[in-house]
Parts: structure tokens; sequence; C-alpha cells
């Protein structure tokens, strides 16, 4: 009888008891492992110390299994208007406080080009005296025209549960100096599935800020960052395991955001290649991949925007 079959039939019995499955007994499976099946609480923690040791180890696995898989793109999407993957820097891409959505430079830019020539071409026609207003390249609300405008937009985000405005506003907590909130903030973001929020809050856990040090925690919230492609998480995670030397999980982690185009973790596998501890052929393919995700960032609308001066200003005082 093969494996795949015994664990099969393992399944048909409660572990502890062997009462078998039938129509007024329903077995529930151990949530940690999967592999084993119970008919009561009672049985689960009488079997305990026998399945204790194989359920970590499976568990472990499974959760690794997770871990390791290569996401297909990174927690950053794709913009909504051109649908190519946003670029990984913050700085080449806008948040629109209306709805949330964030916008490519390009396309944003685009945008703005487009609304402005027609705008001043109605106004030469009728010699009309309004200034531009511009629109959210997205939902068309008018742009605000001024910061408590601005403001206003994005409280409403906040009060409709909207995860990314919630975690922008401990960004702005914590620029405020007020580390308690911006906690709490992030803390919420981070179970309405917000990525960036969990990347927030495992810094928070390292640094103590706001909360007292938990290397649990951090880990946890850096590895469901990681697992929703967050590069800089997986980067950390890389360096985590470096510094406890195991080097063959750290090589994984990077690769992983090296594929979704991160600098940094190229830098670390190349230094891997370098030190042995990466072979030529992953190193190759982690070169490549690198490269084809930085490529699909591109496109001539983005460029023209990195030129313009206003995107150069915000640049500058970043």
């Amino acid at each position: 009888m093969s494996g795949a079959e015994e664990s099969d039939d393992t399944m048909m019995f409660c572990a502890a008891c062997g009462t078998a499955e039938v129509d007024d007994v329903k077995l529930k499976k151990c949530t940690a492992c999967h592999c084993v099946r119970y008919c009561s609480v009672k049985c689960q923690k009488k079997h305990r110390p026998q399945h204790k040791k194989a359920c970590k180890k499976r568990a472990a696995e499974l959760r690794d299994e997770i871990l390791f898989k290569q996401p297909e793109s990174t927690h950053l999407g794709d913009c909504p208007i051109c649908f190519l993957p946003l670029p990984i820097d913050e700085m080449k891409s806008t948040l629109m406080v209306c709805c949330s959505k964030t916008i490519c430079n390009g396309c944003d830019n685009a945008n703005s080009i487009r609304e402005t020539e027609e705008q001043l071409q109605q106004k030469w026609s009728t010699g009309a005296k309004e200034r531009v207003q511009l629109t959210c390249p997205f939902c068309r609300h008018p742009a605000p025209n001024s910061e408590e405008e601005m403001n206003k937009n994005f409280m409403k985000r906040v009060e409709v549960n909207d995860p990314v405005s919630i975690c922008e506003l401990g960004f702005k907590r914590k620029d405020e100096g007020d580390s308690d909130s911006a906690f709490e903030y992030w803390k919420k973001a981070a179970v309405l599935g917000n990525i960036v929020a969990h990347h927030n809050l495992a810094v928070m856990y390292s640094y103590g800020e706001g909360v007292e040090k938990d290397e649990k925690k951090e880990l946890h919230h850096l590895e469901q960052a990681a697992i929703g492609g967050n590069p800089s998480a997986r980067y950390l995670l890389g360096c985590y395991e470096s510094d406890r030397f195991k080097y063959e999980r750290a090589v994984k982690h990077w690769i992983i955001a090296a594929n979704l185009g991160d600098d940094d973790s190229m830098k670390r596998v190349k230094e891997g290649f370098q030190g042995g501890l990466v072979s030529k052929e992953d190193f190759a393919a982690a070169l490549r991949a690198h490269h084809a995700a930085v490529d699909a960032t591109k496109s001539p609308q983005r460029v023209a925007a990195e030129k313009s001066k206003y995107y150069k200003v915000l640049s500058a005082e970043d």
C-alpha cells in the first residue's frame, strides 16, 4: 500500500480512539498539520503528546510551501489605467485620496496634460476665465483645491474602512510623532488585508516603537507581507535568516524578491553567487527575472513623467 493510500485510510478514523467517520460521527482535521482527524476535542487533547512533534514538523513544512511560493507580482499590483506593473519606487506613483487608487506617474501626468489642453482650448474659444480643474484619472472626482479639501476626501475613505486610507493615516500619525496611534491604524489595516501595514507593524515590533519589542510578532508580520508580495519584507526576512547562518533560506528569500525587481535583493544574490552560495544557473535566472520585472514597469508615458518638472520637484522634496 502506498503512503498516500495509508494517509487516506488514517484520515477515515479518529487518530486517538479509532472511531470511524459515519453519518452520526463527523471527524475534524488537525488545523495545524491537516494530517490526522479527531472525533472530539477530548480525543485531540489525549493524542496531543504523541502527535505534537510530527504536527509541528508538518505545520512548518506547510508554512514554508506558502512562504517560499513566488508571488505573481508585488503587493502594489498594476496601475488601473495602463495595466502595467507599478514601480517598486513609490515616488513613481501617486495615491488618489478620492478613491484610494494608486496611479503611475505616467498616467497621472498624461491625464493632467490632456485635461489642461482641453480646458485651455475651451477657454480660448469661449473667453471663460475659470481656472483649470483637473480630475482623478481613475474615478474622475475633481482634484482637491486645498489641503483641507484633500483631508476631507481622505477621511471619507477612512470612515468606510478602506484599508489603504487607514494605512496612510497611520503614516500621518507616525510623522506627527504619535507612534501609538500609528500602531493602532496599521493594526486595523493589517486585519483588513493591507500588506504595507503588515510590513510597518513588523518594523514597529523590531524597534519597539509604539509597542514592546517582539521578535515572534515581527517575523509573523514580515512573513505575511512577504507572502503578499512585498519585496522589502522579503529582503528583511533574507537578512534575518542570514544573520542566523541559515543561508539556504536567506538566498531563497532574496531570489524571490529579486524576481520581483528588488535591487537590494539582487545585490545579495550576486554576493551569494560570488561567495559560492548561489549556483551559476540560479544567479542567471534571477538576473533575467529581475531585468524583466524592471523592464515591465517602463513605458514612454512614465519616462515623460520622470522628465516633468513637477515630478522632479517631488523627488527632490523626498
